[in-house]
């Protein structure tokens, strides 16, 4: 029986990072957490993890907080501290790895990233993708589209009154995944890295358009949810310049991703967010003003 292997994960106290952790800990591997809050990851010290306390613009922490593992999980996101830092802070962490000499670094990316779309979280992803393969660390580049998980966090309010409202055309399917999957993807890499060095994976589960999705959540939440279309025009002042070029790049390019081709070949079946909506506390009363 193989010795458990000793992954540090990124962003763990996040909800894609958690899922890595988790996946992780289930499979009887050991977890370094690193995050610059370490009262913020209780839950997974309490599960078993090993909490490390670095931050991503200080590279020594980072080498430190590698020391001794097999694997690197790493991601990094523009959200917080703009596109410029997710490049930095991307490209910190691979270098970091190089010089750590870990065996296996998983990055996760996004869908998109792989085409010169112009959306800027997705130029910045292949910005640092390049460097990785530049590096030549032994990798693997995971990247999932839109996480199920959206409809349940940032886009609950106006869900809850009884509005999901994009600027996506009625028409256009969106892709997405559970992050319990990426979580599964990425524990897979680690432990079977013959299968997986050097992969380039797209990861999704389901594809809907949003006024699908508006039904389903219909019948999970037992009010009505109605889609709103978004005009472009109107675009980057409800959700940001960025995203409104993501969601422009989605209606007009889009993804396309073999999903039974994709469960076929790693052999783990996707989440449909229909189970996500089973598995979660959709069924909450509207707030007043919600249509009906």
């Amino acid at each position: 029986m193989a010795l458990p292997k000793t992954i540090l994960v990124t962003g763990a106290t996040g909800k894609q990072g958690s899922a890595v952790a988790q996946a992780l800990l289930r499979r009887g591997q050991r977890v370094r957490a690193l995050t610059r809050h370490p009262e913020a990851a209780g839950a997974l010290a309490a599960a078993g993890a090993e909490i490390a306390r670095g931050d991503f613009d200080d590279r020594a922490s980072l080498e430190a907080a590698m020391r001794g593992c097999q694997g690197v999980f790493a991601m990094s996101t523009p959200f917080e501290a703009g596109m410029g830092a997710e490049v930095r802070q991307g490209l910190q962490l691979a270098l970091a790895a190089k010089i750590a000499d870990v065996r296996h670094f998983v990055y996760a990316s996004a869908a998109g990233a792989e085409r010169h779309s112009g959306v800027p979280h997705f130029e910045t992803k292949r910005r640092v993708e390049r460097r990785v393969q530049e590096l030549a660390l032994p990798w693997t580049i995971l990247r999932p589209v839109w996480f199920m998980e959206n409809f349940g966090t940032w886009l609950l309010p106006g869900i809850r009154m009884g509005s999901l409202a994009a600027p996506l055309w009625p028409q256009t399917v969106m892709h997405m995944v559970c992050l319990r999957d990426i979580g599964e993807f990425a524990a897979m890499a680690f432990l079977d890295p013959e299968r997986f060095l050097n992969r380039e994976i797209t990861l999704a589960g389901d594809a809907l358009t949003f006024p699908q999705v508006a039904e389903m959540l219909s019948k999970a939440m037992g009010h009505s949810v109605y889609f709103r279309h978004i005009p472009d025009s109107g675009a980057e002042k409800a959700v940001g310049p960025d995203m409104a070029l993501m969601y422009r790049w989605i209606n007009q390019v889009g993804q396309d991703v073999d999903i039974h081709a994709l469960e076929q070949t790693y052999g783990l079946r996707m989440t449909r967010f229909s189970e996500v909506l089973a598995n979660e506390a959709w069924a909450q009363p509207p707030l007043v003003g919600g249509r009906s």
